[in-house]
């Protein structure tokens, strides 16, 4: 064996145990104690945890002259260090544009700068056949998950256009991930606003109300049941949404829901903030409020929302956020977040005893996997398994700070909380890539994943639900 992790508390989505991890190239090759090796990492008094999976991240993202402030290099290292090992961003398409072109130029931009290894969703802007065709070839090509847009003035898709697409990836074995929102009442209420002069940032929320999103979350949901698709939802931030999502999965259907650190940890009071503050914390769906957070906290601990991602999109505050001083809506919406999704979640679910060991890692590493294609190779630890670890120290406290943190970006929404966990190294397929929380890897050596097609209906789909 190459390499041992000796002495740690091994943490997976299912158990908790003492043990030693031999590595030997890119693989896990045994697991058990006493073992030896040329390399020793010293894991006494930490847990060992499967590498990190952030399913929802956008690396580069254009919007208009705009272009979110992390990129391929950047974004993937404040992942590593942050403890998370594979990340899933967007091929974003183009009218009039082929999907095996939007696939290869987005390719185009990752390979060879990730330092992490990365997977892609493709997002889909029309129904036409043409678009329907390529869909089992995109499927071929390793990326079976495919993004819908229900709001947005240049993406959202109407119900008949989601239902043909649904249709398709039910025959295929392809996986919509759905933005929930209501364009068509979103509109109505920027074009209100902007009427009686209220353009601050605190008209975000207002704009986009709680209702609407769960309007929309049960129209994309009966859409699916129509269909037989299964269908997972991205970034719920309220109970309106999280309560359309229980209600299918009561009836068995497989409806799977994401939530983000923002939406269990921030309020809509971030936008009351004095000047134009608001606007850092301006996403769509905005923050709700505090009975929101407590909810989706519970949802999570119930196995009733099963992944925690982070939306990861930022832009800086100025120069880019201060585009809607004059306009909320012109604020380009993001907030960061990829570097520290894991240690807030262990500080305010595990510490505080919202969620165990295990479903923290279930929401981070192992479920993620499991629903994407990922599985067994990521988000476990196992033998055979990709050698993708975290040694995260519960005791490592750390106050977080956007000049401290390796997100390229000028604020973090989470300034001045201190935290009581954090990842000390982080290893991706054997390599020692996170030393004492710094980056020591090398640009590129991420690798593109291809993933495999979507089960039908999941059968078997090994979930930790609890």
């Amino acid at each position: 064996m190459d390499l041992i992790v000796r002495g740690g508390t091994v943490v997976t989505a299912a158990e908790t145990y003492q043990a030693d991890i031999g590595i030997e190239g890119e693989q896990i090759v045994a697991i058990t104690r006493h073992l030896d090796g040329p390399r020793v990492l010293d894991a006494t008094d930490r847990y060992v945890l499967p590498g990190a999976i952030d399913a929802h991240v956008h690396l580069e993202l254009t919007l208009g002259d705009l272009t979110s402030s992390d990129d391929f290099v950047t974004g993937s290292i404040a992942a590593a260090c942050g403890g998370t090992t594979t990340i899933i961003d967007f091929a974003e398409s183009k009218r009039q544009h082929s999907l095996r072109d939007t696939l290869a130029e987005r390719r185009g931009l990752a390979d060879g700068r990730t330092v992490v290894d990365y997977g892609l969703h493709v997002s889909l802007l029309d129904a036409e056949a043409a678009t329907l065709a390529e869909i089992p070839q995109l499927i071929r090509m390793g990326c079976p998950t495919f993004k819908l847009y229900m709001a947005y003035e240049n993406s959202w898709l109407d119900d008949g256009q989601i239902w043909a697409i649904l249709s398709t990836l039910a025959e295929q074995g392809g996986l919509p991930i759905v933005h929930c929102e209501n364009h068509h009442v979103i509109a109505r209420l920027i074009e209100r606003f902007r009427a009686e002069g209220k353009v601050e940032p605190r008209y975000h929320p207002l704009s986009r109300p709680a209702v609407m999103e769960g309007e929309a979350t049960g129209r994309a949901i009966d859409l699916a049941r129509s269909t037989g698709c299964p269908t997972y939802i991205v970034h719920v931030s309220c109970k309106e949404a999280l309560a359309r999502i229980r209600e299918a999965r009561g009836r068995g259907q497989p409806v799977y829901g994401e939530t983000c650190p923002q939406y269990l940890l921030l309020t809509e009071k971030e936008y009351l903030r004095p000047g134009f503050e608001g606007a850092k914390y301006v996403m769509s769906p905005p923050a709700r409020t505090l009975a929101d957070n407590d909810a989706l906290w519970t949802a999570l601990a119930k196995g009733e929302l099963q992944v925690v991602s982070t939306d990861h999109c930022p832009f800086f505050y100025r120069g880019q956020k201060e585009r809607g001083l004059e306009d909320f809506s012109l604020i380009p919406g993001g907030i960061p977040g990829v570097e520290t999704r894991l240690a807030l979640l262990y500080h305010y679910g595990v510490r505080r005893g919202r969620l165990s060991l295990q479903q923290w890692v279930a929401a981070c590493c192992s479920n993620p996997a499991c629903i994407f294609g990922l599985s067994p190779r990521k988000g476990q630890i196992a033998v055979g398994s990709d050698a993708d670890l975290v040694i995260f120290d519960p005791q490592r406290e750390v106050t977080l700070r956007a000049r401290r943190l390796h997100q390229h970006v000028d604020y973090t929404p989470y300034e001045g909380r201190a935290v009581r966990g954090y990842p000390l190294h982080v290893l991706s397929r054997g390599e020692l890539i996170v030393e004492h929380g710094e980056f020591i890897g090398k640009q590129g050596r991420g690798r593109f994943l291809m993933r495999e097609r979507i089960r039908q209906g999941y059968t078997g789909l090994s979930l930790h639900l609890f």
